[in-house]
């Protein structure tokens, strides 16, 4: 197995060579608008600090916006009111930026002119670096197929479809970060344990809200266990669990409700407009975009993976970690097929999030099982 897993971490080690490469090459502006605004964002955060959550158009006194709009071509390129990606808010009669303040305040971490490429390198290596614990994690053959075939696809998502939108490479982070923290609660047996990976876990699911909105429903699943362990539970640990994830995740998400606070008039008002705050409607052009995507079949091996957890676990705590995942699937699935927006990244997040969840889930338990076997064969001290 020790040859085994050098060859598999040699396989990751290729992939990440390959995606540093390719993102190497890439260039920040590359005509599409969101990059523009997540761009913009990032450069209010190193002009003016925090003060950066404003992002009123008005406030583009050095024309940031409109030197890289007119770069790309933009027709209307020096007049603020036609800006993409920009809501104008009815109450405070502001023009501003729709998206949450996370990406762009990320990206502001990088010099100027390589931050996309520094963004995307360093997710490539957080994800090979998880991909890496989960070969050590694989303690016999067939888990470390698993590992092989999953570590590959997620360092490959990284370049693709994760390339689209700047805000999906600090959602990738999250997404494996939660899903091996989500694990290791199901397979804890420390009560202080437990209560650091929920904080942790509620706290970065919050944070990843500030990356994109629609990343508030990643939490939805969380919410749902915590509440039916509540209700159905006689212990006062499910109740505290709840309390302390519910609270981890407020602090996360605070900065996108300061910068709503700032840019729409209220914490709970959004700064989003058009297409992206309509109603939701079952719509068969956008069933039939995903049922022919990459992403339908992550979502079908996510699913298909949970159901055989809750057929064939005969441990209680991964049977509840897959009824967790179940339940954000669907409220996942229920508010994108009924959106009326496609695009091939919108269920990356579940995705990810269910499968490095699912699949640290299976390695855990299962080294624990081969470690306690071999405990019981030493031969017993005199």
């Amino acid at each position: 197995m020790h040859y085994l897993k050098v060859l598999c971490g040699f396989g990751f080690f290729v992939l990440l060579v390959s995606n540093v490469w390719s993102i190497s090459g890439w260039n920040e502006i590359r005509g599409v608008y969101d990059d523009l605004c997540y761009l913009r964002q990032a450069h209010l955060f190193q002009k003016s600090g925090l003060r950066g959550l404003d992002t009123n158009i008005a406030l583009d006194d050095d024309h940031y916006l409109s030197t890289k709009l007119k770069e790309i071509d933009f027709p209307t390129w020096s007049d603020p009111a036609t800006a993409p990606c920009h809501t104008l808010i009815p109450t405070t009669k502001r023009l501003v930026i729709q998206y949450p303040p996370g990406t762009g305040f990320v990206l502001a971490l990088f010099p100027e002119g390589s931050q996309v490429i520094s963004l995307y390198v360093l997710t490539s290596l957080v994800a090979f670096g998880f991909a890496l614990a989960a070969a050590v994690y694989a303690s016999s053959f067939f888990p470390l197929v698993l590992v092989v075939a999953f570590g590959d696809a997620a360092l490959y998502l990284m370049i693709n479809p994760t390339k689209a939108s700047y805000s999906m490479a600090p959602t990738m982070v999250v997404c494996v970060l939660a899903g091996f923290l989500t694990a290791k609660l199901f397979a804890s047996e420390g009560r202080r344990q437990r209560l650091v990976l929920t904080v942790s876990i509620g706290l970065l699911l919050g944070l990843a809200v500030n990356f994109r909105l629609a990343n508030l429903f990643l939490s939805a699943g969380y919410f749902a266990f915590f509440l039916v362990s509540s209700v159905t539970s006689r212990k006062m640990e499910p109740v505290l669990l709840g309390s302390l994830f519910g609270t981890a995740f407020l602090v996360g998400i605070s900065p996108t409700l300061l910068a709503n606070a700032i840019n729409a008039g209220s914490p709970f008002a959004t700064t989003y407009g058009g297409a992206d705050i309509a109603p939701p409607e079952l719509n068969s052009g956008v069933l039939w975009a995903y049922a022919g995507d990459l992403q339908f079949g992550l979502l079908i091996i996510a699913g298909a993976w949970t159901a055989t957890m809750l057929r064939l676990s005969d441990r209680s705590g991964i049977r509840q970690l897959a009824l967790l995942v179940a339940a954000n699937l669907v409220v996942n699935l229920i508010f994108f097929m009924t959106h009326p927006v496609f695009t091939p990244y919108y269920t990356i997040p579940i995705g990810m999030l269910s499968l490095w969840t699912l699949l640290f889930a299976t390695l855990i338990p299962h080294r624990e099982a081969i470690r306690d076997d071999i405990d019981l064969r030493k031969p017993m001290k005199a």
